[in-house]
């Protein structure tokens, strides 16, 4: 494959290739948890570790898997750190844990992380597997940051609420209730809100890349004009 740059395998992740918005997978928990912030912001750390872990290892043992068996050791690979991610959200976070349940152990099932592992981890050196991975999962984490905001805004009219599971005693009074008695809208916290959401924001990044698309094009037919030059021909051809 050819070899991408860092700049590349940036945009990729966070814009270009997002597994959300793009390739449209890890749809279970995205939808799922995205009730609140920090139901978005824990799931989304715990999928980004996962993902910078599995495509190192997986770039680290990429010379010495057999083709054949590649496949079901990647998935061990992932199942491990995926492990390792639940044992640390039980020691430090354990409310959280409870709140988003079984997605947490569903991250083995991701299809975006598996798919990194075998579409480029297996053929890059480290470097560039660990930051695919990071980027990859940033990207992941921030479409879930945003769904859950947008949700818990719209649901319930606060912003943060109950960071505290996440961070601690120090983030106890950081919810922001942005809208005074505001009636809350179960449609935006319930599961049909979470489609029309991630809808929305998908809609969004479509709209963005056709607008900047066609920038591109009015800006390469701008300098294709001013480069052109006028030839005067006199005389007849016969």
């Amino acid at each position: 494959m050819s070899t991408k740059t860092s700049a590349e395998i940036i945009r990729d992740g966070l814009w270009t290739n997002n597994p959300a918005l793009v390739q449209v997978l890890g749809l279970c928990p995205l939808l799922a948890v995205t009730s609140t912030v920090v139901n978005a912001i824990g799931l989304g750390i715990a999928t980004l570790l996962v993902l910078m872990g599995s495509n190192l290892a997986v770039s680290l043992i990429r010379n010495f898997v057999s083709p054949s068996v590649r496949l079901p050791a990647f998935v061990m690979i992932i199942a491990s750190f995926v492990t390792c991610a639940e044992l640390l959200m039980q020691a430090y976070t354990y409310e959280l844990y409870q709140i988003l349940g079984i997605f947490i152990p569903l991250i083995v099932t991701n299809c975006a992380i598996l798919g990194r592992a075998d579409a480029f981890a297996s053929k890059v050196p480290p470097l560039p597997a660990l930051l695919d991975g990071a980027m990859m999962g940033l990207g992941f984490l921030g479409v879930l940051i945003v769904l859950g905001g947008m949700r818990e805004l719209i649901g319930q009219g606060t912003l943060f609420t109950d960071m505290h599971l996440l961070l601690g005693p120090m983030a106890a009074d950081w919810t922001v209730q942005v809208f005074r008695n505001y009636p809350d809208m179960l449609f935006m916290v319930l599961p049909p809100g979470a489609f029309v959401g991630l809808g929305l924001l998908i809609a969004l990044k479509n709209g963005i890349d056709t607008r900047l698309e066609e920038r591109r094009k009015a800006r390469a037919t701008d300098t294709v004009a001013a480069g052109s030059k006028r030839v005067r021909v006199t005389g007849h051809i016969s």
